[in-house]
């Protein structure tokens, strides 16, 4: 792969963006026309559990409010809630129609009053019901596989699944693995999970020539644990897994364009401390401020950002006098050249995968992907082959300042593949 060097300390093949979508474009047909395996057995079986989880949670929600309701109304989850349990409402967004009930608002009631953690809990299940549980085994052809239909997101240059969109799968947690086991291998053969490790704050390392990430990257570092050493003044072997995962929020979160208010939010602190905490990550990692600075100037001086291939998001109200508008713009700056180069690697790989499969007697089939992962099926005898194969064709499609990192393994699905 021919590559040349950019000014952004990054060495990349002699490509553009909108090449880059058009080469892509045919491997994600092959992809859709493959389909990946379903075993609607499992789907099935999760569903009745679930549904006997919801119905002992209508009842605990039904308890805790004293009276039967609708909980799926939000008028009258709201009576419940704010008249009838006088839950406090200061903190709370407001709609057209009164205090918010959203799962996000919610959260914020998490300590007020016992109704709220089951009502959070049928919310995420039900959710998982009607999205997945239901739909997806209607969806599977008379061939056994589900065959998801892929886009090209205009906006931020990101893949998109729909009928169904598999991007929505639950990463965090036991139930979106749990989907995952449905998600199987042919008999024979076995599942590869290919992701890419953290491959955003890799990029934003390489884009803002941050001295302190890039050395904790190409040392091999826990770079969230790292964070947490610098924003909590100690050593990074004696870093707590609690200070880790706020530092883990601190590092994504100045990625989105995080306010303080909204880290306060995300890790229910006082919004002193979340302050602090920004504060202190911007005194330490002083090319990461730089950069967030450079690409808010960038996209109110010429209108838009670019990613590392030149693809450029727009933003037609970074100037605007509407405060909330020209904010939300802002960050979508500072990410979108992040995000969209992510994106970029991504297809770059598929490219050059797909590539390969048509080449010679190949063992393994590229069947989906989600996010910056890249899902495979392989022969039996040829799992350790194909990994070895995989890794080194995404790690090294395109040289950052910082070495790329793919976490790959295999199993009989893909919950079990997940390493």
């Amino acid at each position: 792969m021919w590559k040349h060097l950019t000014e952004k300390g990054v060495i990349l093949p002699k490509i553009t963006s909108a090449e880059i979508n058009k080469q892509v474009e045919p491997v994600l047909r092959e992809m859709e026309k493959v389909g990946v395996l379903i075993d609607c057995d499992v789907l099935r079986q999760l569903e009745e559990n679930i549904e006997g989880k919801i119905e002992g949670l209508v009842s605990a929600i039904h308890h805790f409010a004293g009276e039967e309701f609708n909980i799926n109304s939000p008028q009258q989850l709201s009576i419940i809630l704010f008249e009838k349990l006088n839950l406090p409402t200061k903190d709370l967004k407001r709609t057209k129609s009164g205090v918010s009930t959203g799962a996000s608002e919610l959260m914020k009631l998490i300590d007020q009053h016992p109704i709220v953690e089951p009502l959070l809990g049928y919310r995420e299940l039900a959710k998982l019901l009607s999205t997945y549980l239901k739909p997806l085994p209607e969806m599977v052809g008379k061939d056994g596989r589900l065959h998801t239909t892929y886009g090209q997101e205009t906006s931020t240059g990101r893949l998109t699944s729909a009928n169904p969109n598999l991007q929505n799968i639950p990463i965090k947690g036991d139930w979106g693995a749990e989907i995952r086991k449905a998600f199987i291998a042919p008999e024979g053969s076995k599942i590869i999970s290919a992701d890419y490790s953290q491959i955003e704050l890799r990029i934003v390392a390489c884009l803002a020539q941050d001295p302190v990430m890039l050395q904790a990257f190409e040392g091999g570092r826990d770079v969230h644990a790292a964070t947490a050493a610098e924003i909590f003044d100690t050593q990074i072997d004696k870093v707590t897994s609690d200070q880790r995962r706020i530092a883990k929020t601190v590092n994504f979160g100045v990625l989105y364009g995080m306010s303080p208010y909204g880290l306060s939010e995300a890790l229910r602190i006082s919004r002193d401390k979340a302050i602090q905490y920004i504060r202190r990550y911007f005194e330490t990692h002083i090319g990461i401020k730089k950069y967030c600075g450079d690409m808010i100037k960038q996209a109110k001086d010429q209108g838009y950002t670019e990613t590392l291939f030149g693809f450029r998001r727009e933003f037609s109200n970074i100037n605007s006098f509407n405060h909330n508008a020209a904010e939300a713009e802002e960050r979508m700056a500072v990410n979108a050249p992040v995000q969209g180069s992510a994106a970029e690697v991504l297809k770059l790989a598929m490219i050059e995968l797909g590539k390969r499969a048509k080449g010679g007697e190949r063992k393994w089939t590229m069947v989906l992907t989600v996010h910056d992962e890249l899902i495979f099926e392989v022969l039996e005898d040829g799992v350790v082959e194909a990994i070895k194969e995989i890794k080194e064709v995404m790690e090294n499609v395109v040289d950052l300042c910082v070495p790329l990192v793919v976490e790959a393994g295999s199993g009989d699905n893909w919950a079990d593949a997940k390493h």
